[in-house]
């Protein structure tokens, strides 16, 4: 998916410089690194936040058109204001097309709901990573990651080495970690129901030896009598 970006070169900068540019419905940004100097760019800002709202804006390759000259770019940062709908900074940065690149990509999860753990067990699928870092050439990047959940049973966990990514992508861990991505697991109600039985079993088992107990304390008791007693006949046979 080719996603193109417009863009002019920004004359002023500063904060007061910015500031008339969000008033004015733009949005302030810089593209750096390819092995050019830095400039700093003002963009439309509607244009641009409809953009953003796009899975796709986040790990692609964009297309910065910068009044006529176009050149390929990773959005690398965006800071949107603390409660108003405003993006108010974005970074690009320049790729090369024979050199590596680390981006963040979604996860997108199919057939949970044919996976043993689901379809037979009841359980539920908790994603633990809802993207992965990788890197690649800049002509390999995928916009996603697919993780197919068909044969996951309830209890099992799918870790990052068990995916199927695409041929020139390679996850980016470190020593010998395999973090968990996803797995299938009872529901809370179901094991807060299955506790409860278990405790309401116990409770039964406790309650069925109470009366032993009683009956044990009371041949006890009639025993001790029965002892008294024949202590007083042979009282009286002496006598």
């Amino acid at each position: 998916m080719q996603i193109e970006v417009n863009a002019q070169k920004r004359t002023k900068q500063g904060t007061g410089a910015s500031r008339r540019l969000r008033r004015e419905g733009k949005t302030p940004g810089i593209v750096y690194g390819g092995n050019k100097p830095a400039v700093v760019i003002e963009l439309d800002h509607n244009a641009l936040y409809h953009q953003l709202r796009q899975e796709a804006f986040h790990a692609s390759v964009l297309t910065l058109n910068l009044e006529g000259e176009k050149e390929q770019v990773l959005l690398r940062a965006v800071n949107m204001h603390p409660f108003r709908v405003e993006v108010q900074h974005i970074d690009f940065q320049r790729v090369l097309a024979d050199v590596k690149i680390q981006m963040k990509v979604p996860l997108h999860f199919i057939n949970a709901e044919q996976s043993p753990g689901v379809k037979v067990s009841g359980g539920l699928v908790s994603h633990v990573l809802s993207d992965l870092e990788i890197r690649c050439l800049p002509a390999d990047l995928p916009e996603f990651i697919e993780v197919d959940l068909k044969d996951l049973a309830l209890g099992n966990i799918v870790h990052v080495k068990d995916l199927q990514l695409p041929k020139g992508v390679e996850a980016i861990l470190h020593g010998n970690e395999n973090p968990p991505v996803a797995l299938v697991q009872i529901p809370r109600a179901l094991a807060a129901d299955e506790a409860a039985e278990a405790a309401a079993a116990e409770g039964a088992v406790a309650a069925a030896e109470v009366p032993t107990t009683k009956q044990s304390a009371e041949t006890a008791a009639a025993e001790k009598a029965g002892d008294k007693g024949e202590k007083k006949s042979e009282k009286s046979e002496k006598k």
